[in-house]
């Protein structure tokens, strides 16, 4: 802890401390519940996206059990291009975030005569697989993004509640007991400069 003066000017400088530090503790008190509550949000979106993910391929993989060849795979890959994935920007919490706003898709000609029924259906659940893909790569980079923030200010919150609070209260405190010491001493030593000037007197 760094010394400090016994001084009128010191306590003022204290206080004025400790009055700045309790009126930015409760907003970042409330910016960490909202990025808490936020960040739970974000863990609900992963969650239901890796469901959806997952049932997209449990249907994938039925048509092409059912209906597919050894090269289906490959087939499908390649007449579905991921062209653009699009994103915009919100502030959550005070955090800039990047959105999902969805995704853009090149498909190769294919001949609708010669090709199996299902393709069409295939083709549109391998669209939404990629999209629900790349929704949760966004999803992500916001809970990185949400979590960062989160620990900062929770360090923020403790420095100001365990650290620069109590150290202030405590050299008020201090300065507080020293001046009322130095004003009892000097007290003192103006009787007996009085009673001494009255022997002199006398």
């Amino acid at each position: 802890m760094a010394k400090i003066k016994m001084t009128k000017t010191e306590m003022k400088t204290q206080r004025d401390a400790l009055k700045q530090f309790m009126r930015f503790l409760p907003t970042l008190q409330l910016k960490k519940q909202q990025l808490q509550m936020e960040i739970r949000k974000s863990q609900e979106l992963l969650r239901k996206n890796e469901a959806a993910a997952e049932a997209l391929r449990q249907q994938l993989g039925s048509w092409i059990a059912l209906f597919g060849t050894a090269d289906t795979v490959e087939k499908l890959t390649a007449l579905i291009c991921l062209d653009e994935v699009r994103t915009g920007e919100s502030n959550i919490a005070g955090v800039q975030v990047p959105i999902f706003d969805g995704v853009k898709f090149k498909v190769a000609a294919y001949d609708l005569f010669s090709e199996e029924l299902w393709l069409d259906n295939a083709i549109e659940a391998i669209q939404q697989l990629i999209s629900i893909q790349e929704e949760h790569k966004i999803i992500e980079e916001q809970y990185n993004l949400l979590a960062a923030e989160l620990r900062t200010t929770t360090q923020r919150v403790n420095l100001f509640e365990k650290v620069k609070i109590p150290e202030c209260q405590d050299n008020i405190r201090r300065i507080r007991i020293y001046l009322g010491d130095m004003d009892t001493s000097a007290v003192a030593r103006s009787k007996i400069a009085k009673g001494k000037a009255r022997e002199v007197a006398a």
